[in-house]
Protein backbone atom coordinates (compact mmCIF):
# COMPACT_ATOMS: atom_id res chain seq x y z
CA UNK A 1 0.00 0.00 0.00
CA UNK A 2 1.37 3.46 -1.03
CA UNK A 3 1.22 5.96 1.12
CA UNK A 4 0.02 10.10 -0.11
CA UNK A 5 2.28 12.08 1.07
CA UNK A 6 1.50 16.04 0.38
CA UNK A 7 4.08 18.35 -1.11
CA UNK A 8 5.11 21.90 0.08
CA UNK A 9 3.52 24.54 -2.25
CA UNK A 10 6.05 25.44 -4.44
CA UNK A 11 8.34 28.44 -3.67
CA UNK A 12 6.73 31.04 -6.04
CA UNK A 13 3.30 30.43 -4.58
CA UNK A 14 4.97 31.71 -0.79
CA UNK A 15 4.65 35.19 -0.31
CA UNK A 16 6.55 37.56 -1.09
CA UNK A 17 8.21 39.83 1.48
CA UNK A 18 10.45 42.68 0.93
CA UNK A 19 13.35 42.91 3.29
CA UNK A 20 15.08 45.99 4.95
CA UNK A 21 18.50 45.97 6.74
CA UNK A 22 20.18 48.34 9.44
CA UNK A 23 23.85 48.39 8.78
CA UNK A 24 26.65 49.00 11.56
CA UNK A 25 27.35 52.55 10.52
CA UNK A 26 23.34 53.24 9.36
CA UNK A 27 20.65 54.40 11.55
CA UNK A 28 17.88 53.59 8.78
CA UNK A 29 16.89 50.59 7.60
CA UNK A 30 18.20 49.89 3.72
CA UNK A 31 16.15 47.93 1.09
CA UNK A 32 17.76 45.21 0.18
CA UNK A 33 15.62 42.64 -1.71
CA UNK A 34 13.27 40.49 -2.11
CA UNK A 35 12.21 36.92 -1.22
CA UNK A 36 9.35 34.44 -1.08
CA UNK A 37 9.22 32.74 2.46
CA UNK A 38 6.38 30.92 4.13
CA UNK A 39 5.95 32.62 7.13
CA UNK A 40 7.62 36.03 8.58
CA UNK A 41 9.71 33.90 10.94
CA UNK A 42 11.10 32.17 7.39
CA UNK A 43 11.44 35.13 5.79
CA UNK A 44 13.37 36.77 8.73
CA UNK A 45 15.75 33.67 8.89
CA UNK A 46 16.34 33.44 5.14
CA UNK A 47 16.92 37.02 4.89
CA UNK A 48 19.57 37.07 7.54
CA UNK A 49 20.75 34.32 5.25
CA UNK A 50 21.07 35.86 2.11
CA UNK A 51 21.25 39.79 2.92
CA UNK A 52 23.99 39.52 6.32
CA UNK A 53 26.14 36.37 5.44
CA UNK A 54 29.39 38.92 6.15
CA UNK A 55 27.65 40.15 9.67
CA UNK A 56 26.79 43.78 8.21
CA UNK A 57 23.86 43.77 9.79
CA UNK A 58 22.27 44.75 13.60
CA UNK A 59 19.11 44.43 12.12
CA UNK A 60 16.36 43.16 9.63
CA UNK A 61 12.77 43.79 9.06
CA UNK A 62 10.66 41.74 6.68
CA UNK A 63 7.79 43.14 5.15
CA UNK A 64 5.00 41.52 3.37
CA UNK A 65 4.93 42.99 -0.07
CA UNK A 66 1.09 43.09 -0.26
CA UNK A 67 0.86 45.57 2.87
CA UNK A 68 2.98 48.01 0.74
CA UNK A 69 0.95 50.78 -0.60
CA UNK A 70 3.25 53.16 -3.21
CA UNK A 71 2.51 55.68 -5.35
CA UNK A 72 2.68 55.92 -9.47
CA UNK A 73 5.15 57.50 -11.22
CA UNK A 74 2.88 58.85 -12.96
CA UNK A 75 1.01 60.96 -10.06
CA UNK A 76 4.55 62.42 -9.17
CA UNK A 77 2.57 65.90 -10.56
CA UNK A 78 -0.55 66.00 -7.95
CA UNK A 79 1.69 64.60 -5.05
CA UNK A 80 5.06 66.45 -5.32
CA UNK A 81 4.53 69.51 -7.83
CA UNK A 82 2.03 71.67 -5.36
CA UNK A 83 5.44 72.08 -2.70
CA UNK A 84 6.73 74.31 -5.40
CA UNK A 85 4.61 77.17 -4.97
CA UNK A 86 5.31 77.65 -1.13
CA UNK A 87 8.46 79.81 -1.20
CA UNK A 88 8.42 79.67 2.92
CA UNK A 89 9.46 75.46 2.95
CA UNK A 90 12.16 75.98 0.89
CA UNK A 91 15.47 76.60 3.42
CA UNK A 92 16.67 80.11 1.30
CA UNK A 93 13.73 81.85 2.43
CA UNK A 94 14.86 82.12 6.23
CA UNK A 95 18.46 83.29 7.15
CA UNK A 96 20.30 80.98 9.79
CA UNK A 97 22.03 82.19 12.25
CA UNK A 98 26.20 81.50 12.49
CA UNK A 99 25.63 79.76 16.02
CA UNK A 100 23.64 76.98 14.55
CA UNK A 101 26.19 75.98 12.36
CA UNK A 102 25.48 72.87 9.86
CA UNK A 103 21.66 71.77 9.47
Amino acid sequence: MTQKTESAPPLSEWPLWEIFVRSRQGLEHKHCGSLHASDAEHALQMARDVYTRRQEGVSIWVIPSRSITASSPDDKGELFDPANDKVYRHPTFYTIPDEVGHM
